[in-house]
């Protein structure tokens, strides 16, 4: 593996690089984006149980913030559950905005190494072309060993570019998605809750 890196040349390193961080954001992103940790199924039912039973206080607000990105959104609508339908929305809305931020943490710099990796993979292969020519210049094209590693180390860093570019942009596409799909949950639970305080809906 080493003698497969270092055949690589240089570019190596920053590929390899590239390749670490993009692993460490699909694994964080993978944890911290499931669905039960992000939307807890049971939350919006014990909400509106404890308001029923009239036990919604300070506290179970404070808990509720803390317990998950859609506990921070529906607490901000019940803090002001006893302003009108728009404030409501408005509170809602604004904590909604900085949940989706943090639903996209790394997300840009994942994209941002799916489309600078290929790029690092070309320059290697330029340069190992580059080389190939310069020896083709000092000791002409009789001895196919020669350019063998000029050309290797242009194959290599393009693969190994590639190699980090492809997955890097489909887990892009699917984190991507799957937080779409989150922010639509959320917006009908936060909607839903609106509708229940102002009882428009059981």
């Amino acid at each position: 593996m080493f003698e497969f890196v270092k055949s690589g040349g240089w570019l190596m390193l920053p590929i390899i690089v590239c390749s670490i961080v993009a692993l460490a954001i699909v694994l964080e992103r993978f944890w911290m984006l499931r669905r039960k940790r992000v939307m807890p199924d049971h939350l919006m039912r014990q909400i509106l149980q404890l308001h029923t039973e009239k036990k919604l206080d300070r506290a179970d607000l404070n808990k509720l913030r803390a317990s998950s990105p859609l506990g921070r959104i529906l607490a901000a609508g019940l803090t002001n559950r006893n302003h009108s339908k728009e404030v409501m929305k408005e509170a809602i809305e604004e904590v909604g905005r900085q949940v989706v931020l943090e639903l996209d943490r790394y997300l840009n710099t994942l994209g941002t190494i799916a489309s600078i990796s290929p790029l690092l993979g070309l320059l290697g292969t330029v340069i190992g072309m580059i080389k190939v020519f310069s020896v083709i210049v000092t000791a002409g094209v009789g001895d196919p060993g020669v350019l063998a590693g000029g050309i290797s180390e242009a194959l290599i860093t393009t693969a190994a570019g590639l190699s980090v570019a492809i997955p890097s942009l489909m887990f892009h596409r699917y984190f991507s998605g799957l937080i779409d799909r989150l922010v639509l949950g959320m917006e009908e639970q936060a909607l839903k809750l609106v509708e229940v305080m102002h009882g428009e809906r059981e």
